[in-house]
């Protein structure tokens, strides 16, 4: 996300200019980081309220296929069936010494 201005722009601001070759005062260098701070802190800002956003879109749907699966899982009834008719099974068998 540079900045596509050129060098030698016509502009009568918004120029580029080297901080370490331009013979800035103390108080210029620190205007500068000022608003290089300023707009990191709304870059950051953006940047933290999207993944806030993210973060929890992602968390519902992993606590969505959780709940899911669970509900799914308490619903199957195969196995109980499975022991129910093993059961019947081994009482209709013939008794040997061997059961």
């Amino acid at each position: 996300m540079a900045d596509k201005t050129p060098k030698e722009s016509s502009a009568p601001f918004a120029t580029r200019i080297d901080p370490d070759k331009e013979g800035l005062s103390r108080e210029q260098m620190h205007f500068i980081r000022q608003v290089e701070l300023g707009q990191w802190k709304k870059k950051t800002h953006m940047l933290r309220t999207r993944n806030v956003v993210t973060g929890l879109a992602i968390g519902a749907l992993v606590m969505g296929i959780y709940g899911y699966t669970f509900y799914s899982v308490s619903q199957e009834r195969i196995m109980d069936e499975m022991d129910e008719e093993a059961k019947r099974a081994r009482m209709s068998a013939p008794k040997t010494g061997a059961n």
